[in-house]
């Protein structure tokens, strides 16, 4: 199994996502430099979190005309697993691999804490370990994370049950408190909190486990056993 973490200028979770993958699961990854072509061999693409390009314009905007968005782009087309986590999530917004907008925090502040996220979805190959209505400890980290979806558009999410996650409680003002969604085939999923920041227990003082799930969802959509 290859994983590839793609990093843009202005990239700063990619480090964590690379440790999580190589040092927690054991998993062959690879960065992927957003200048660069991607290689057919990869089984799943991850684009982490940070502030592309400082988040200029509005955060992602910029990153989504990188070169490898075609890549990325090309691949989720043919089934590969595409996860984007916060400023991943807002990447694939404005690239138009996902639905909707993100928006300012109502707050018009960075939020930086400790949530927890209720599954919605668990047929994606980022969420086939977790079971419905259950939670994940999990924190998030940003300023531009409040989904937002015209009517149209939440109706065909809730038609194609594309709302993965939904926060348990209400943290940015986000529509439906929605956390994260899929495509309509449901590879290529989007989440605003960290994942990779919640699998360790060393800096997760809830519970590691459900978060592990979504990286353990995935390796079990590949066939690889860890």
């Amino acid at each position: 199994m290859k994983v590839g973490v793609i990093v843009f200028p202005g990239s700063n979770c990619d480090r964590d996502m690379y440790h999580v993958l190589t040092d927690v699961f054991k998993v062959d990854t690879q960065y992927f430099w957003h200048e660069k072509k991607l290689p057919s061999n990869l089984d799943a693409i991850i684009l982490p979190g940070g502030f592309s390009y400082g988040d200029r314009l509005r955060a992602g905007v910029i990153a989504a005309h990188s070169p490898v968005i075609a890549d990325v782009k090309r691949l989720a087309s043919r089934g590969l697993p595409v996860l984007g986590v916060c400023n991943g999530f807002q990447i694939l917004v404005e690239s138009g691999l996902l639905p909707g907008v993100l928006l300012k925090n109502t707050s018009l502040s960075f939020m930086c804490k400790w949530t927890h996220l209720i599954v919605e979805n668990n047929k994606t190959p980022f969420t086939n370990k977790l079971k419905i209505g259950q939670k994940i400890p999990i924190p998030i980290a940003n300023g531009e994370g409040r989904y937002y979806a015209d009517e149209q558009t939440l109706a065909d999410l809730k038609k194609n049950n594309q709302i993965v996650f939904r926060y348990g409680e209400e943290v940015n003002g986000s529509t439906m408190r929605i956390a994260g969604v899929c495509n309509k085939e449901g590879n290529v999923v989007g989440m605003m909190p960290h994942p990779e920041r919640a699998v360790e227990p060393q800096i997760n003082p809830i519970d590691c486990k459900p978060a592990s799930l979504i990286f353990e969802s995935l390796f079990n959509t590949i066939g690889v056993t860890n």
